[in-house]
């Protein structure tokens, strides 16, 4: 573990030699073409992909790009998720599009990045269909993005690599650069940052996933669980803090089993004891949570603290045990309910959110019943539901599938049963005054403004956008669905 914290201080220095490098481009471009070059960032996918797409912001504006609102820009990277199916089919779309824009600008930089592209059948569909994209590269090697940028622009006939070993972490395909790794152990710490909100940040506290869920891609394309060090989690909260940050959102495909392969290992809850002490530091969120990981030493941490919010994604995927053994969930129907039950027994008034699959191969009209049964007895706040989407290379995508036709007449069920419970739970905090981060005006009406309780819920109100990054205390005087109007107080 030693050595390998030293190889990513090294590689830390060296991305930032690159970003000089490519800042020494983008100032030939400006004094070719009298203009700064511009960059966007679309974002597809999950709050990890977020918060990654926020790295790359930062590395390509320490270069000098400038960020626009359009993809007619000098650079669009796409951050792309492969979660479901239609994702990658929604991008390829996109890219279509781009090409346009290209023809118009032949010195445009067409970056795709992320989980779509650690799939190597997704590679080859870009090599052939897709050939005005520049660079692909996938979710291990994110932080090289300066480097991959620069060697684009000096082109393949006038860069050569520093040493063998870097000259094997990425090839050209005519002139598109790839830069595919099947996997990485290195977590490369302080590297620019262009966060999105001032009062709010996501911070990574592990990459990747052991789980092997049958239909799920993401250990395949995230690779295996890797933890960051605790005292680096705390460095950069505490930075955050002191820039402005009052609410972190913990990330990890399952932060339940953070801290397992450390060197020194320690658990989630201790964790956030540690996170907790934080002065300055406001609310604490996290996602996502594994059921068979969710500890009662957790369960306790967030009962006794004023900082973490009473808010619970806990997936069930289905309430049917044959169906949770087939996805490979490790937790059967009884021990998911025993579990959420004694959550809301422990912590009366936190919100619990899900994701439900409906019609995961071999799913009957009886299995979604199971699942309707756990949805009503648990009383979810509100709920990701899913139709099945198969995804080449997981084991359940060579399971045989149902027709669709019984899957919409299924899915219909379990929506309006979670709308029930979600209406059921939304209606108890009426007439209530609760604290509320207020996040944004709000984009249909300037005259509001949106903010959300500690439980995640959301609520619109009269107020002065000079409140936005604080909290404030808010009546909740009318749900709308599952939101609430609401009153300053």
């Amino acid at each position: 573990m030693e050595f390998e914290t030293k190889n990513n201080i090294e590689e830390e220095k060296l991305q930032f030699y690159y970003i000089e490098l490519l800042k020494e481009q983008v100032n030939k471009f400006i004094d070719e073409h009298s203009k700064v070059p511009t960059a966007h960032i679309e974002t597809f996918g999950c709050q990890m992909n977020a918060r990654d797409s926020e790295k790359l912001l930062g590395i390509v504006k320490a270069a000098g790009f400038k960020e626009i609102d359009s993809e007619n820009a000098d650079l669009v990277i796409y951050n792309t998720c492969s979660v479901r199916d239609n994702a990658n089919q929604k991008v390829y779309g996109r890219l279509g599009r781009l090409s346009t824009f290209k023809k118009k600008n032949p010195e445009m930089k067409i970056v795709l990045c992320g989980c779509m592209t650690q799939e190597e059948s997704v590679i080859e569909h870009i090599k052939t269909s897709y050939r005005f994209v520049d660079i692909v590269l996938g979710t291990h090697n994110i932080y090289k993005v300066a480097q991959l940028l620069y060697i684009s622009y000096i082109g393949k006939d006038n860069y050569s690599p520093m040493d063998e070993d870097e000259a094997g972490k990425y090839y050209w395909h005519k002139n598109m650069l790839i830069s595919h790794w099947d996997m990485t152990e290195k977590i490369v710490e302080n590297l620019p940052i262009e966060r999105k909100y001032a009062y709010k940040s996501g911070v990574n506290i592990m990459f990747g996933c052991n789980n092997f869920c049958s239909y799920c891609i993401v250990p395949y394309v995230r690779g295996r669980e890797r933890s960051r060090d605790p005292e680096e989690i705390i460095a950069e909260i505490k930075k955050l803090v002191a820039d402005g940050c009052i609410e972190i959102m913990l990330l990890g495909q399952n932060v339940n089993s953070y801290g397992k392969n450390l060197k020194n290992p320690i658990s989630f809850a201790e964790l956030l004891r540690r996170i907790e002490k934080i002065e300055g530091l406001e609310r604490i969120r996290f996602m996502t949570s594994h059921p068979k990981d969710l500890s009662d030493e957790l369960i306790e941490v967030m009962k006794s603290s004023d900082k973490i919010c009473k808010h619970l994604h806990l997936p069930l995927q289905s309430g049917s045990s044959r169906i949770l053994k087939a996805m490979n969930r490790v937790y059967d129907k009884e021990q998911y309910l025993k579990l959420a039950l004694r959550i809301r027994e422990e912590i009366p008034d936190i919100s619990i959110t899900t994701d439900i699959i409906v019609g995961f191969p071999g799913e009957t009209k009886e299995d979604v019943d199971e699942t309707i049964d756990v949805i009503e007895k648990v009383q979810f706040d509100n709920a990701f539901t899913f139709i099945y989407s198969k995804r080449t290379g997981t084991p359940a995508a060579s399971m045989e599938q149902v027709p669709e036709d019984i899957v919409k007449e299924q899915f219909d069920r379990v929506l309006d049963c979670v709308q029930k419970t979600a209406q059921n739970q939304i209606k108890k905090m009426q007439g209530l005054i609760l604290p509320v981060l207020v996040e944004e005006v709000n984009k249909q009406d300037e005259n509001l403004l949106t903010g959300r309780l500690s439980n995640n819920t959301v609520v619109h109100f009269k107020g002065d956008s000079s409140l936005i990054g604080t909290i404030v205390n808010v009546k909740c005087v009318d749900y709308k669905g599952f939101y609430y109007l609401g009153e300053l107080v």
